[in-house]
C-alpha cells in the first residue's frame, strides 16, 4: 500500500536523531563495559552520540540508511522522489566526513558504529574495547 504524501511526511516527522534503538544498545554495552561517557556534545562538530572526554574519543552511532551505509539497508532508495533522498543521503555522508575530520584535527579520535552492526552485540563490544581501550 502507498502512503500518502501527508501520511509519509508525519512518518519522516516521527524519525527521531538521538536516543534512537541502535544508539540506546550501544549506550547499554558501553556502560556494561565500565565506560562512562557524556551524550550529544553539541561543543563538539558533529555532535557524537557519546564522548569520552578523558580519552578525547567518540562514537557516532549511524543509521545505515540516514547515512549510506554500503550494507543492504542502506544501500536502497526509495522509490518515490528518489531524487530528493539520494541528495539528502549524500548531504548527510558529507556532512559526517566533514565533522570526523575537524574532530581529528582537534586531536578527538572517532568511531562509527553502523545500526547494521549491532545486531551483533559481541562484535560490537570488541570493536568498543578496541577503540576505547581498558575501561577504568
Amino acid at each position: 500500500m502507498k502512503e500518502s504524501p501527508e501520511q509519509r511526511s508525519r512518518i519522516m516527522r516521527a524519525v527521531k536523531g538521538a536516543n534512537t534503538a541502535p544508539e540506546m544498545t550501544v549506550r547499554r554495552l558501553a556502560h556494561g563495559m565500565g565506560y562512562r561517557f557524556r551524550l550529544h556534545r553539541k561543543d563538539l562538530p558533529g555532535k557524537p552520540d557519546l564522548t569520552f572526554p578523558r580519552l578525547r574519543k567518540v562514537v557516532f552511532v549511524h543509521g545505515c540508511f540516514w547515512h549510506g551505509h554500503d550494507c543492504a539497508r542502506g544501500a536502497r532508495v526509495p522509490v518515490r522522489n528518489r531524487k530528493y533522498w539520494t541528495r539528502k543521503v549524500a548531504r548527510n555522508m558529507e556532512r559526517d566526513r566533514h565533522a570526523q575530520g575537524s574532530l581529528e584535527n582537534l586531536g578527538w579520535k572517532s568511531l562509527v558504529v553502523w545500526e547494521c552492526e549491532i545486531k551483533d552485540q559481541d562484535r560490537t563490544r570488541r570493536a568498543l574495547r578496541r577503540f576505547l581501550g581498558r575501561a577504568a
